[in-house]
């Protein structure tokens, strides 16, 4: 089996074929990445901007990495800022007055609400590039040094970041409420 480092030099050879391969490799974890960050619906329309920024952008892949997982994730997140940057402001909260006046979804999922509440404000309030880490780590499982290639920084400064991110999340008032048993 081909590493995605050969198949990319294939490509840069004029075989095409090659770079499909890549893609197929990858186009689920990216998906989901991408997914996760803005939406599976807009997720799908910068996938194809990644796979576009990715073809061609190839010539610059270091063929030294025989792995082009992080290299594509940098790509999709280069893809992001952009999508962020163009995306216009917060739409407003639809009108629910359609909506049945018997019908109340909130005792189903109250509990898994308010735990994913409390933990993305524990996530909000980690600075950014802790936040970026964190997920490349911990979502889309990368080393260390992968997330730190798709961030354009030092292993040893990914790391202390991913080290900072776990601390305050670990420290954040929301967690340790979580975590918590009550007594009685």
């Amino acid at each position: 089996m081909s590493t995605d480092a050969e198949l990319i030099g294939r490509s840069l050879r004029g075989d095409t074929d090659a770079f499909v391969e890549v893609i197929s490799r990858h186009e689920t974890a990216l998906g989901n990445y991408l997914a996760r960050r803005v939406g599976r619906q807009a997720a799908e329309d910068v996938l194809g901007d990644v796979w576009v920024a990715a073809y061609e952008s190839r010539a610059n892949y270091d063929l030294s990495y025989p792995e082009a997982r992080p290299w594509l994730y940098g790509v999709a997140l280069n893809r992001l800022r952009r999508h962020w940057r163009s995306a216009p402001a917060e739409e407003p909260a639809p009108d629910l007055t359609g909506v049945a006046s018997d019908w109340d979804p909130w005792p189903a999922v109250e509990a898994r609400v308010d735990t994913q509440a409390l933990l993305s404000r524990a996530l909000a309030r980690l600075k950014p590039e802790e936040r970026e880490v964190l997920g490349l780590v911990a979502w889309e499982d990368l080393t260390v040094a992968e997330a730190g290639r798709v961030l354009g920084i030092p292993a040893g400064t990914a790391r202390r970041l991913l080290h900072q991110a776990r601390k305050a999340l670990r420290e954040a008032p929301e967690v340790v409420a979580l975590l918590q048993v009550p007594t009685t």
